[in-house]
């Protein structure tokens, strides 16, 4: 037997997206980082290119990931427990740090339990499996992540228990709640905290009272989940993300440590008996090895300075560097997003400009990401740049007068 057959199907599959202006390109190398020097801040070196670039299209928004810190604690953890787990948690494969991560992010958010996930894509596929059942109705926002539209899909919820209401438009929602069934008995209303393509938030504050009015329709009541992923770390007054900001706290709140905090790994926190079934329940977390030591002591680490006056520091420093670039495109008469969060969106409207700009930006050092047709509608074309706390205002200023040379 070979698989040649199958790879002259899959061939014509490529070759369809490809047509279709969906195929992804050649991923880029990263092959060396030279640290901050001077008014610059960090560049990386990339195989196959002689120049130097700047990152404006990575989500690592406190820019731990090279913090002296992080790097002692993984480093201490790995030598004295070696660089994996050697099982899944059921079978021994369960270290202390595993649980010192999973208490400090609950007390970090202010939850009674959390638990950890090799990512925030399948924290949300384990939850989705370990609290849905044919009397379980699913409504989420029309811009939701695709780990949230996938959790959703694996729910094992008949296809009609599911309800989209349109981006961030609470009346729409409204809409949605009151047409769930009566013989529905428990409802998940589940959104994006920072919406990680536009910058924008959900207006949890809105979306608790509205689910609120509603909970006593249902017999396990209405349940409020935000995948806060781009604004853990990043966001409000003390980098607790999105409910920092609205000052509204979601039943469960699913994350990352892979963005603000600069590692690796996603978690689940709410009240413990919601993680004890998270435990019992989610395929996405009994049947794979969990995270390495070194991960756990390195997020615990990024966790401890985020609540320390450094922490607060590069938050500070992250707000003023993501107002100038902002205010740098106002200056420019450029089009965005209006909001604080680090990410950006440019506004380009135009297919073939974005790709030029996107090249223009590369060809003179600059890592973005842009967003054409029909990935997204003709018309909404869009560069997505991202700040982060190794930004300098050198930095910033550099980019803006790139910005106006194109113009």
């Amino acid at each position: 037997m070979s698989s040649a057959k199958l790879d002259i199907s899959l061939e014509r599959e490529l070759t369809a997206l490809a047509k279709e202006g969906r195929e992804k390109s050649e991923e880029r190398v990263i092959q060396g980082y030279i640290p901050p020097k001077g008014t610059k801040g960090p560049r990386y070196k990339l195989l196959g290119s002689d120049n130097e670039f700047l990152r404006l299209n990575s989500n690592s928004y406190l820019s731990l990931s090279n913090h002296p810190k992080l790097i002692e604690a993984a480093d201490e953890a790995t030598q004295k427990f070696g660089v994996g787990p050697g099982a899944v948690r059921f079978i021994d494969g369960t270290f202390i740090h595993h649980k010192r991560l999973e208490k400090r992010i609950a007390d970090f958010l202010g939850k009674p339990a959390a638990k950890i996930f090799n990512s925030a894509y399948t924290a949300n596929c384990g939850l989705a499996l370990s609290i849905s059942d044919k009397r379980t109705h699913w409504i989420g926002d029309q811009l939701n992540h695709n780990s949230i539209i996938r959790a959703m899909r694996i729910s094992n919820i008949p296809k009609e228990n599911k309800g989209i209401f349109k981006h961030n438009d609470m009346a729409d929602l409204e809409r949605c709640l009151a047409e769930v069934g009566p013989e529905i008995e428990r409802v998940v209303v589940i959104f994006d905290g920072i919406f990680s393509m536009r910058g924008d938030h959900a207006p949890i504050d809105r979306i608790i009272e509205i689910c609120t009015r509603y909970d006593d329709r249902f017999t396990d009541g209405v349940i409020t989940v935000v995948d806060d992923s781009h604004g853990m770390g990043a966001y409000g007054d003390t980098g607790r993300g999105t409910q920092d900001f609205c000052g509204a706290v979601p039943d469960i709140i699913v994350g990352t440590f892979g963005k603000a905090f600069g590692v690796n790994g996603g978690f689940i926190a709410g009240s413990r008996v919601l993680v004890e079934s998270i435990r019992q329940k989610a395929d996405t977390y009994i049947y794979t090895n969990p995270l390495s030591v070194a991960d756990c002591a390195a997020a615990v680490t990024a966790l401890d300075i985020c609540d320390s006056d450094e922490g607060l520091a590069l938050l500070h420093h992250l707000k003023e560097r993501t107002a100038q670039f902002r205010q740098g495109l106002d200056s420019l008469g450029l089009e965005s997003i209006p909001g604080p969060h680090p990410v950006v969106p440019l506004m380009v409207r135009d297919t073939d400009r974005t790709h030029t700009l996107v090249r223009y930006l590369y060809d003179h050092g600059v890592l973005v990401v842009g967003l054409t047709f029909p990935v997204v509608p003709k018309g909404d074309e869009t560069i997505r740049f991202q700040i982060n706390a190794a930004h300098t205002r050198s930095d910033i200023d550099w980019v803006i007068e790139l910005l106006e040379k194109f113009k």
